[in-house]
């Protein structure tokens, strides 16, 4: 059988079997089972001090690890994730800095430490490396990113919140509880975010309404106002989330931190409940 279709464990015994063989070759049996010299001679010595028990691979990890976050750093950033189970390890660093740890550890370690202790979901990607790249526009106000995330319930009816967040810095512009997506609505709330933060070169939505009806007829009231005050609008393609990816993401961690709350009984305390959290 190849040695490819046969398991290691097997091939090790058999190999600690064959030197005591008449006119057994150490060296040609290890060429003959591709491994290196002082590879081969490994395992026969650990074979003739413990028998078959000393076939099976043995932890690779370090007896001591001396640079390892102490125990009570390790339980302060414990302590901080409880408090804020959405945050990653460049959030928390800061809170740790803002502390005085010392030595203060870096956010890679300090997600590993959240992954050592079982406080990443992996089925949400958190801490792994991404397959794709973001995008991100040079300067603030280039671009804004802007959606309606999926409405809460609202006393006898239903809280939409309208997120607005820049493109470069990722800053919330605008988070804001509406009581419906209608124009009206999405363009009194960009009035008073371009008195605060000027006028944007271009902002980026999706198809759905009040910015798109379909993906071959974009115009509608809203985004011909937009076009008249010189900003440029671009539509996400059909299906393809990703490309709000920031304001999707963002919407990701408000629906942790906030959907998971109790509903609130009007807009006046969403609204209240969404400050908060922004300033967070």
């Amino acid at each position: 059988m190849p040695f490819a279709e046969r398991r290691v464990s097997d091939l090790r015994a058999e190999f600690v079997a064959l030197p005591s063989q008449p006119g057994a070759s150490r060296r040609a049996l290890c060429q003959r089972f591709r491994i290196s010299a002082p590879t081969g001679y490994k395992w026969l010595r650990r074979y003739a001090a413990e028998g078959p028990a000393g076939l099976p691979d043995r932890s690779r990890r370090p007896r001591c690890s001396p640079r390892r976050t102490v125990p009570a750093i390790e339980q302060t950033v414990l302590a901080l994730r409880a408090q804020h189970p959405t945050w990653g390890g460049r959030k928390l660093r800061v809170l740790l800095a803002r502390q005085g740890v010392q030595p203060l550890p870096a956010a890679s370690t300090i997600t590993a430490i959240l992954r050592r202790h079982d406080q990443l979901d992996p089925a949400q990607g958190a801490g792994q490396p991404r397959a794709w790249q973001c995008f991100e526009h040079p300067y603030p106000n280039a671009l804004w990113q802007m959606d309606f995330k999926a409405g809460w319930p609202c006393g006898p009816g239903r809280c939409h919140p309208l997120t607005i967040l820049d493109d470069h810095s990722r800053y919330a512009l605008g988070l804001v509880a509406c009581p419906n997506q209608r124009t009206a609505t999405v363009r009194g709330h960009l009035v008073t975010a371009f008195q605060r933060y000027g006028l944007p070169d271009r902002v980026l939505v999706d198809n759905g309404s009040p910015w798109g009806n379909h993906p071959a007829h974009p115009y509608t009231p809203l985004t011909v106002w937009l076009r008249r005050l010189g900003i440029a609008v671009s539509h996400s393609r059909p299906y393809h989330p990703q490309t709000l990816g920031k304001d999707e993401r963002f919407h990701g961690t408000l629906e942790r931190d906030c959907g998971r709350q109790p509903p609130r009984p009007d807009l006046a305390a969403w609204q209240a409940s969404f400050d908060a959290w922004r300033h967070e």
